[in-house]
């Protein structure tokens, strides 16, 4: 029987947790069959990770290089990294020119709880794209990326050409679900994270956040991996989630640039409406509800993002 990157007691420990959290129950009752369960398929990645240094961190990151295509960035959500992109990274290539980065102590980068600041993350991104030499960047930052992405965007002397944000944390009011108020306001509830440990974190991630895909086993290695160790560390980005966000909400009217907004409309860990509420604040914005889609549409309906993306950078 293949070994599951998860093991037995860490889903356990997520269920205990779901038990008590509303919004699964919903989730439950409209995902499709087997949904969550490992996938041990064969595997083979489009996207071929590799490393270098930025200033002292080793960083993991991808390219697929076409000259005089516009540029597309991905940055890595929680708890995945950039492998969590595949599908709709080998639906674009040929199309655009394809980067992605897995963010200071997310994915398969070093980074430590220094770096789990909004402000800190988007300087990182600032230096990178600097190294990069990249220009005219269209950037793609759903979950804990999309508030980098918003303060790199008012606050840095930014390269880019629109983004695309959403499912994340940014401004305020924030519709938050009950596993995000936990998490971003309670330090006993960030221990009992830091207690159950990464195996813990990710699979509970994985029987909320999806009603359609069922990751490949050597995806979900590579989540493992990434966070063994280190999910005490990923806390404090909730720790410091409220004055990030109030950063963004005193600063956000004043971002000029396209943002496309995009949300699962069962998303259960931030609600749809968020969408609606960036909408309203930014100056020019479009919104994408992914029907019948959780958290993390860009798996759960892969087609439909690869094709929204395409969409937005041709417009």
């Amino acid at each position: 029987m293949p070994q599951d990157p998860l093991g037995l007691l860490a889903r356990m420990n997520a269920m205990s947790l779901m038990l008590i959290t509303p919004e699964f129950y919903r989730i439950r009752r409209i995902r499709k069959q087997g949904v969550g369960r490992i996938d041990h398929g064969h595997s083979r990645f489009a996207i071929e990770p590799e490393y270098m240094n930025v200033d002292g961190l080793k960083v993991r990151f991808a390219t697929d290089r076409q000259s005089g295509k516009p540029t597309v960035l991905f940055l890595s959500p929680l708890p995945q990294s950039i492998l969590c992109y595949d599908a709709v990274w080998s639906q674009l290539s040929g199309e655009a020119d394809l980067i992605a980065v897995d963010l200071p102590g997310f994915g398969g980068s070093e980074g430590q709880s220094e770096h789990m600041t909004f402000a800190k993350q988007s300087a990182f991104l600032e230096r990178f794209i600097e190294l990069m030499g990249l220009t005219d960047v269209h950037i793609i930052a759903p979950d804990v990326a999309m508030p980098v992405a918003l303060h790199y965007t008012i606050y840095c002397n930014h390269k880019a050409k629109s983004l695309m944000i959403g499912d994340g944390p940014g401004i305020f009011p924030s519709h938050d679900g009950s596993l995000i108020r936990k998490i971003t306001k309670s330090g006993f509830w960030r221990f009992m994270v830091r207690l159950n440990g990464a195996k813990t974190f990710i699979a509970g991630a994985t029987q909320l956040g999806y009603l359609h895909y069922s990751p490949k086993a050597a995806e979900m290695d590579d989540y493992v991996r990434s966070y063994a160790g280190r999910i005490g560390q990923v806390t404090k980005y909730f720790k410091h989630y409220a004055v990030g966000c109030q950063d963004l909400t005193d600063k956000i009217e004043t971002l000029t640039v396209p943002v496309q907004v995009f949300w699962g409309d069962e998303d259960g860990f931030l609600s749809a409406k968020n969408a609606a509420e960036l909408d309203r604040r930014l100056l020019n914005s479009h919104v994408h509800i992914f029907e019948n889609c959780g958290h993390f549409c860009y798996q759960d309906k892969s087609d439909e993002f690869a094709s929204l993306v395409r969409r937005w950078i041709e417009r």
